[in-house]
C-alpha cells in the first residue's frame, strides 16, 4: 500500500467521523440535552441572586 492509498483512506476515515458528529450534533435527540446544558449559566445567576435577596431581607 502506497502513500496514495493510505492517505486516501485516512481523508474518508476523517470525512466519515465529521459527517457522524455532525449528525450526532444536529439529531432532534440530542436537542433537549444540549438546551438544558446552554442554559445551566442562567441558573447560577437565579441561585446568586436568590442568595442575594434573603441576605438584604435579613
Amino acid at each position: 500500500m502506497d502513500s496514495a492509498t493510505s492517505g486516501t483512506i485516512y481523508t474518508l476515515i476523517v470525512f466519515i467521523s465529521f459527517i457522524g458528529v455532525v449528525l450526532w450534533a444536529f439529531s432532534k435527540r440530542s436537542k433537549e440535552s444540549f438546551d438544558e446544558a446552554a442554559n445551566l449559566v442562567f441558573d447560577d445567576e437565579k441561585q446568586a441572586n436568590l442568595k442575594q435577596e434573603s441576605s438584604t431581607n435579613e
